[in-house]
């Protein structure tokens, strides 16, 4: 007799993803999940009571992840001119992938119909602007934020790619704009 294979609540978030990657926010369904992961719709269910739950849990788990490489960032940014800004900049260098791109566009389509998640992606905007606004230069570090969110927004929606080389160098030129803007 085999052994019985342990399903985590990784898992089933892992095969949501995979979901989401290949058939959108849409197709996302609890019989898809349990399709995907091999493992009964009950075991879907039983953490995740609704098609919706089971897409706020996956972007509960990207966000934070998301949240934390940003933390990471600007702990190693700490001797820049603004630690915050440059920080995610930083982050923003990473390649973005086809579930990153998939995630987003849940993220995008849910958004508009899912008032906890439209309420958590404004205050996640609201403490990047807070923070862009409390450290040297709040001027600079919102108008380099937004541009550096406009370069990020293309990516992961998918509207433009550039190689890394060529994100790199943008990059490097919203540091630049943060660092030649002058002071009010």
């Amino acid at each position: 007799m085999g052994r019985n294979r342990r399903i985590t609540k990784d898992d089933i978030l892992d095969a949501a993803e995979r979901v989401v990657m290949k058939l959108g926010a849409a197709g996302l369904s609890i019989d898809a999940v349990a399709q995907e992961a091999g493992v009964s719709k009950s075991t879907v269910v039983y953490d995740h009571k609704s098609k919706s739950a089971l897409l706020s849990a996956v972007i509960d788990r990207r966000l934070s992840a998301e949240k934390k490489r940003h933390e990471q960032a600007v702990l190693e940014a700490k001797d820049t001119p603004h630690p915050e800004l440059f920080g995610r900049i930083k982050a923003a260098e990473r390649e973005i992938d086809d579930v990153d791109r998939a995630v987003a566009m849940a993220i995008s389509a849910s958004v508009s119909h899912e008032e906890a998640l439209h309420k958590q992606m404004r205050e996640w905007t609201k403490a990047d602007l807070d923070a862009m606004a409390a450290g040297p230069k709040p001027q600079a570090a919102v108008l380099a934020y937004l541009a550096m969110m406009g370069l990020q927004c293309n990516m992961f929606f998918g509207f433009y790619e550039w190689d890394q080389k060529e994100q790199a160098r943008i990059l490097e030129g919203i540091r630049t704009m943060y660092s030649i803007y002058p002071e009010a």
